[in-house]
């Protein structure tokens, strides 16, 4: 019996329509998936050095972000804060062996997760995504820091998601020009 084969998602679903941050995650994952796809497993498993992450290891590692940011954003539209765990980045990446894991498996988990997380973005209600919330510990989870004392939205946090996996991108393809900026 042959396997069912994959079909990309569309662009923009009948029942969500795409805000700022969602369409430039979409955009930047289909413009991303070729150029990742073209690697072979021998050119995404080489470490630049031997203390940096492989590409396996990086874009294993923003499967995990993306693991862990999807039940954030869930999680942020039922509560006034932006306070969540952190988690373990080196020993999660190591845990998982992505430096040993199939590349196109992986590239194809990368990019299905990321579309989900898309599809999560743009499904946030506006008054939820543009709420400030004064408590949050975005100083010690968030890419780009903000202040225990300063209030934060969770579309700044979303914004933040898109820019780390924008940095990591950069590592892999260093002619890559962020989209969000």
């Amino acid at each position: 019996m042959r396997p069912e084969p994959i079909i990309d998602p569309p662009v923009c679903h009948n029942n969500w329509v795409m805000s700022k941050t969602a369409h430039h995650l979409k955009t930047i994952i289909d413009t991303i998936r070729p150029r990742l796809q073209a690697l072979t497993d021998e050119q995404a498993a080489r470490r630049p050095t031997p203390d940096k992450w492989s590409t396996k290891e990086i874009i294993g590692h923003l499967v995990d972000s993306a693991s862990n940011n999807h039940q954030r954003f869930i999680r942020a539209q039922f509560t006034d804060e932006l306070i969540f765990d952190g988690y373990r980045q080196e020993e999660w990446v190591k845990l998982q062996d992505y430096a040993r894991a199939d590349w196109q498996n992986l590239v194809q988990l990368w990019y299905y997760f990321n579309w989900q997380m898309a599809r999560v973005i743009a499904r946030v209600p506006d008054p939820v995504r543009h709420q400030l919330r004064p408590r949050h510990n975005l100083d010690k989870i968030a890419m780009r820091k903000v202040m225990p004392l300063k209030s934060v939205s969770l579309e700044y946090f979303m914004e933040d998601y898109v820019k780390h996996l924008e940095h990591h991108l950069q590592q892999i393809f260093p002619d890559y020009e962020p989209q969000l900026r």
